[in-house]
């Protein structure tokens, strides 16, 4: 059998890797192997020379140190599997040093800005008061975008108030929902979710006017959209809301571990990023003592709500 479909089955079963990661794995690993096929190489006994030549031409083909390295993961990984079932005798990327990409920090909004997002759906219609129990729920609990329209009835818990998400490798984690996103959700379900409901129903929590499960596209679009209506002069993305989660928590005085575990992350170094970013006090201390700080002060400050 193809050992790279072995390993692409395994990654499925024993760790429960999305659709979308099987397919980046897919691809990387065809670039490996037709880089292989090109020096007569079968993959079975590729040489670290060969692995070194490999990243070697993925740089010169100007890949961003992130792509490199996920390319890089790919092939370890199918190595790691191969020397585990006996496939290989050696692991030529055991001694490879992976590209370190660079880690942007995130981009946040601040308090008053998320206020204005959560806030800014008409409730006067059903669709806006999905969007904001949807925009509620999001800045509420960090979800990703993936765990929030995956969500189903079930995993909502409304009276002892906490959600429970399915992240990467089909993870399971709680986190505790605050009262304004219960009260929008509950709202949602019971006024406007069984008008779109009337004659399908997804079993998702979230679901667009047909009844049928919310695309992530349609997700996108209504974060945006009520950005763009808040004032906000910026992009803003349902991630974007999941950094401010965790940035506004940090900043009120939350410990990293906590954190860490409501956003699901597997490395608290991933959690760590947010810790570098300013907070309000050092911020307020900058504007109130820098001698240039004063002409940004004005266009710093929250932003009145817009009619």
């Amino acid at each position: 059998m193809d050992p790279t479909r072995e390993f692409l089955g395994a990654l499925q079963t024993e760790r429960g890797a999305s659709r979308n990661t099987l397919a980046a794995y897919r691809r990387d690993l065809a670039t490996f192997t037709e880089f292989l096929r090109g020096r007569r190489r079968p993959l079975t006994v590729a040489a670290p020379a060969d692995v070194v030549a490999w990243v070697a031409r993925l740089r010169a083909a100007g890949l961003a140190p992130a792509s490199v390295a996920r390319r890089v993961s790919a092939v370890r990984g199918l190595y790691r599997f191969l020397l585990r079932e006996n496939g290989v005798v050696s692991d030529p990327t055991e001694h490879l040093e992976t590209p370190r990409p660079r880690r942007r920090l995130p981009r946040t909004l601040s308090i008053e800005d998320a206020a204005l997002l959560v806030e800014a759906p008409d409730v006067s219609r059903p669709d806006g008061v999905r969007d904001r129990a949807l925009l509620e729920l999001l800045y509420a609990t960090g979800m990703r975008a993936s765990e929030c329209l995956a969500l189903r009835l079930e995993d909502l818990n409304l009276a002892a108030g906490y959600v429970v998400c399915t992240g990467k490798g089909s993870r399971q984690r709680l986190v505790p929902v605050g009262g304004r996103a219960l009260e929008w959700t509950r709202t949602w379900l019971a006024t406007a979710r069984p008008r779109f409901t009337r004659r399908r129903d997804a079993g998702t929590l979230f679901v667009n006017p047909r009844g049928g499960r919310l695309s992530r596209q349609a997700l996108w679009t209504i974060v945006g959209g009520w950005a763009r209506r808040a004032g906000i002069r910026r992009t803003v993305s349902p991630h974007t809301l999941r950094h401010s989660f965790a940035s506004h928590l940090l900043e009120g005085g939350a410990d990293l571990r906590s954190v860490q575990a409501m956003l699901g992350h597997a490395d608290i170094s991933t959690t760590q990023i947010y810790t570098h970013l300013p907070s309000s006090a050092i911020i307020r201390m900058y504007r109130k003592f820098h001698p240039r700080a004063a002409g940004s002060l004005r266009a710093a400050e929250p932003r009145r709500r817009p009619a």
